[in-house]
């Protein structure tokens, strides 16, 4: 068992070592710490318990994020089995959508660094403070620039809220043990008037920084991570539209790394649609003739376009045009239709020659009669009744996955989903919601929530030294995914499995990550002896539990 380079007060102040009242007698006499903790010994699982207790005692979401973090300040094994043992009510506190909130008072409630911040400032530099950064490994690093957080936007440096968000569920999902996450801050300005006259906001004080300014300091950035990290995965998050798929694009082939709003949304939506095929009784293969509205033309929105339409091409669709033909895409202006100038790379191949530029969305389904519709727009309402009762008209069971986050910019909520379908629609949405009660009957709508993805598609990606993420290890992930889950949930009308299986699902994903890696020749690493890479993978999984320190390093 490794130890700590400290002894006392400072094993105590250390997160990753601290364990409070559960340090046995024995320790705190190797330890010297004999004295400095009430005599009182609890276990791990006490401690969980009376944590859970004072927690629930206050009715504040905000504020039962805060004292989740405070945790995960001194007790860093403690945090994230409480994030194990009560998932369904505290992954909403750590992440969607507390986290929104957690963000816009990141600045205010700022208590101790939990990660890298980088700043024009640090130009030149990047390389050195990379040394500041003290575990010696690395399995994922999280990466933002505070553009686009959730459907808020700009949030500036305030975004490094969602890397630490982000890099919880990781550790007690996912199974990457705490000191070998990154969360990174790119601070590299905010155009938010509101930051920048703040006097209590903590970045940068600044415009954002544009064009080769902008770019040249990202590279910087990344041959130093990759420099002092070689074989870690990095995933993007949260960098605005304009910004998200050029970058990935560049850098998706010479790291491991990947964009959670493009890629992670996409294999997530993915795997609820192919659930939703099951419900109804159809085949994956269905899915090549499946017609769908997207919502929302942004990085998440082409990023699930781009899922969906990869899957179908799989599933046997005859090629990538006819595919490209089950899609509209909507942006604030209307469909992308004929004659729509100025569209990226990206959007292009969803562009419909064939339909009027413009055309509403309501207008569009009822001529195109799409079975799915996805919000990925980030902004409240912008999914009507109309189109809704429009799509009710002519499938039996429609699929309506309203999905941006917090839960206050969704396009439509589950009850009105149900109402205007008059109980028929398959429902899923970003954010948590509770069930909904409509003719006599309830309904539970799933959550589609990149955490079902993320944190899978990182440990397999992570333990088995991939060189790339390439999209067929996404639709790897969502196929897994979606077998998942069960008759019984299926029958309930939820396309995903329960939260509380999430861990679960981590290991699978991983696993047929790790699988196809293994099959395109792309793994670094290997399994042990007489070892399936389903063994490598569940034996790389990091657990929450306290393990005995023996001594102090120089005694």
């Amino acid at each position: 068992m490794q130890t700590p380079k400290a002894k006392g007060t400072d094993i105590l102040n250390d997160p990753f070592w601290n364990k409070g009242s559960a340090f046995t007698r024995e320790e705190r006499d190797r330890l010297k710490l004999r004295g400095l903790l009430p005599s009182v010994y609890m276990t791990l699982e006490e401690q969980v318990h009376f944590f859970l207790v004072r927690l629930r005692e206050v009715p504040d979401p905000l504020q039962k994020s805060l004292m989740l973090s405070e945790l995960a300040n001194r007790n860093a094994t403690l945090f994230h089995r409480v994030l194990i043992e009560e998932i369904e009510e505290i992954a909403p506190l750590v992440y969607t959508p507390t986290v929104g909130l957690v963000c816009q008072q990141f600045s205010h409630n700022f208590t101790r660094p939990r990660g890298l911040t980088f700043t024009p400032d640090d130009r030149g530099s990047m390389a050195i403070m990379m040394q500041n950064w003290s575990h010696s490994s690395c399995q994922v690093a999280v990466v933002t620039d505070g553009s686009r957080i959730l459907g808020l936007g700009d949030l500036g440096a305030n975004g490094m809220g969602i890397p630490i968000g982000k890099l919880a569920l990781y550790c007690a999902y996912g199974g990457i043990a705490p000191h070998r996450t990154l969360p990174v801050m790119l601070d590299f300005g905010t155009d938010n008037e509101y930051y920048l006259t703040d006097p209590d906001y903590k970045g940068w004080r600044g415009r954002r920084l544009r064009g080769d300014d902008y770019y040249s300091l990202l590279d910087e950035f990344m041959q130093a991570v990759f420099r002092r990290y070689p074989s870690m995965l990095l995933q993007f998050e949260d960098f605005s539209s304009d910004k998200a798929a050029p970058i990935l694009d560049k850098y998706r082939k010479r790291y491991l790394c990947f964009n959670d709003d493009i890629q992670g949304t996409g294999a997530t939506v993915l795997a609820g649609v192919l659930g939703a095929l099951r419900m109804i009784g159809r085949p994956p293969e269905a899915i090549k003739d499946l017609k769908v509205a997207v919502v929302g033309a942004g990085s998440a929105g082409l990023g699930v376009a781009q899922a969906l339409h990869t899957a179908m091409l799989e599933a046997g669709c005859v090629d990538a045009e006819t595919a490209s033909k089950n899609f509209t895409v909507f942006d604030v202006k209307g469909l992308l239709g004929k004659g729509r100038k100025g569209l990226t790379a990206e959007a292009l191949p969803f562009q419909r020659h064939d339909l009027a530029d413009g055309l509403s969305l309501e207008e569009t389904v009822k001529a195109e009669k799409p079975q799915l519709i996805l919000g990925l727009s980030g902004r409240k309402g912008t999914i009507s009744e109309g189109a809704i009762r429009a799509m009710a008209a002519t499938h039996e069971r429609p699929f309506v996955f309203p999905l941006s986050n917090p839960t206050s910019q969704t396009e439509l909520t589950p009850a009105q989903a149900y109402e205007w379908t008059q109980g028929k629609a398959i429902v899923a949405t970003g954010s948590p919601f509770d069930p909904v009660t409509y003719g006599g009957q309830t309904f539970s709508p799933s959550q589609c929530n990149n955490m079902y993805i993320f944190p899978g598609l990182g440990l397999g990606a992570s333990v088995c030294g991939a060189e790339s993420v390439p999209d067929s290890m996404l639709y790897r992930s969502a196929v897994a995914l979606s077998k998942m889950t069960s008759a019984e949930e299926l029958a309930a009308g939820r396309v995903f499995p329960s939260v509380t299986n999430i861990r679960a699902c981590a290991l699978q994903v991983g696993i047929s990550v790790a699988e196809h890696a293994y099959e395109l020749k792309i793994a670094r690493n290997n399994p042990g002896r007489g070892e399936t890479v389903a063994q490598f993978v569940t034996r790389k999984m990091y657990y929450p539990e306290y393990v005995p320190i023996f001594s102090e390093v120089g005694e």
